[in-house]
């Protein structure tokens, strides 16, 4: 397979342990910038990107990043970080040595490895903590050294499963601009996620899995477009008097649904036209019949959209 130099590639990918399904018959094909892997437990997140880093073998189909198939482990290892979900370190390390040995297994001389080591760690804001045993850090410092490493060697993929994880609201600001700095720089950042509200703002790109199938993908709001015909968007519409948006909007054809919101400052809309609701509110705005205070999408987000697609609670999705 020779794959594109700019793309990730899945060409009819399955993954069988056994007789457990894992993932089945994934194709994708992912850009620079930063996608969002979304799906609860056990959906197929951690295969694909354990497929992706070459740690398994598909049972079936193949893979190309950057034009570099996974059994090409050393050029694959160049080109790819790989930051995994789970805390697992030689007894005993310190931080820095973590990160500096690393690079020593890349080739770098112990003048070059010590000085990338630092400037990564730096960038994950670790360096005062640098000379600690991994033992002692919290759940975020982890976090933050196993990114340190993934990053070190200035990899063109980066690869992270649930990096956000146990961060605090800081260290999560700080992570999350630093992995957009990396897709602003024409790498691909590939992030798996349970922080739903997060993946709206972050990802350029989601691709919705459950049960080892690909389920949706895109950008949000073209996923949420495909199924506008299916599925009636939602609105909230906050005004000073809702009662009579809500009797005027029982005479639209175009309203599914109107119902005081649950502070009755506000009424929530379901609709199959968002523009003819739009202007409906216009009018009567205009005619002074009612002062508008915000007009907002109730589900334009990776939750409200995986929970339409896989009939469940999107809320523990991982």
């Amino acid at each position: 397979m020779s794959g594109r130099a700019d793309q990730i590639v899945f060409a009819g990918v399955s993954k069988f342990y056994g007789e457990v399904l894992g993932v089945n018959r994934i194709d994708l094909a992912i850009g620079p910038g930063i996608t969002a892997l979304v799906g609860p437990n056990g959906s197929g997140k951690t295969t694909l990107m354990n497929l992706l880093a070459g740690l398994i073998r598909p049972t079936e189909g193949e893979i190309s990043v950057l034009g570099v198939p996974p059994d090409r482990p050393r050029e694959l290892c160049r080109l790819l970080g790989y930051c995994t979900q789970f805390d697992t370190f030689p007894r005993g390390i310190r931080g820095d040595d973590f990160v500096r040995l690393y690079l020593r297994l890349h080739g770098l001389d112990a003048a070059a490895a010590a000085a990338g080591a630092a400037l990564a760690i730096e960038r994950v804001g670790l360096t005062e903590a640098a000379g600690r045993r991994v033992a002692g850090y919290s759940k975020g410092m982890k976090q933050r050294i196993k990114l340190a490493q993934a990053i070190a060697h200035e990899p063109r993929v980066l690869v992270l499963d649930e990096p956000l994880n146990g961060l605090d609201p800081l260290a999560r600001a700080e992570t999350i601009d630093l992995f957009r700095r990396f897709a602003g720089e024409g790498r691909h950042v590939l992030i798996s996620s349970h922080v739903l509200h997060e993946v709206d703002d972050l990802a350029d790109r989601v691709i919705l899995v459950h049960g080892g199938y690909i389920v949706a993908e895109g950008a949000i709001d073209g996923v949420r477009d495909e199924m506008a015909e299916e599925r009636p968007l939602q609105v909230l519409v906050r005004c000073d008097r809702p009662s009579v948006l809500a009797a005027r909007l029982f005479s639209e054809d175009h309203v599914v649904e109107a119902k005081l919101d649950a502070d009755r400052r506000g009424v929530l809309v379901r609709t199959g036209d968002a523009d003819r609701l739009l202007e409906v509110v216009r009018q009567l705005a205009a005619a002074g019949e009612l002062e508008i205070d915000a007009l907002l999408p109730a589900d334009e987000d990776v939750q409200s959209v995986y929970q339409y697609l896989i009939g469940g609670d999107a809320q523990g999705a991982s």
